[in-house]
């Protein structure tokens, strides 16, 4: 699989994330649910704690890739729900971290939500995966 970006500007770069992608001979794609700060019984972690939220979130989604032999190179897209946008964007170095070894930039899509499925989530992440 060759991914290329397409960025006619290049201001999302700053925030971790091209334009668009174009996707050349994927074989197998992954569609993964939201992922959560969650543990492993489904019971969600970090209340009120975005950062520990994020981390935890990615944590999950890496897991998943792991169990289908991925890892966050293979993302192609990613939507992001937060019940807060700005305390989100102020912890988002934490998808730089993650995403950057692997120089890995998904085309994202951040939106503001009301609440999460759980009480007490902040921040679920669900991806698209190809390899």
């Amino acid at each position: 699989m060759k991914c290329t970006p397409v960025n006619p500007w290049n201001w999302s770069l700053k925030l971790g994330y091209n334009q668009a992608e174009i996707i050349d001979g994927p074989s197998r794609q992954l569609i993964v649910a939201g992922q959560t700060a969650v543990d492993g019984n489904g019971v969600p972690q970090h209340i009120g704690d975005m950062r520990g939220q994020i981390g935890l979130a990615l944590d999950n989604l890496e897991a998943v890739l792991v169990g289908a032999d991925m890892d966050l190179s293979n993302i192609i897209k990613l939507g992001v729900y937060v019940t807060d946008v700005d305390d989100a964007l102020k912890n988002f170095d934490l998808m730089g971290m993650r995403f950057g070894p692997f120089k890995c930039a998904p085309p994202m899509t951040l939106l503001g939500v009301t609440r999460l499925a759980i009480p007490g989530l902040l921040f679920e992440i669900e991806a698209t995966a190809a390899t």
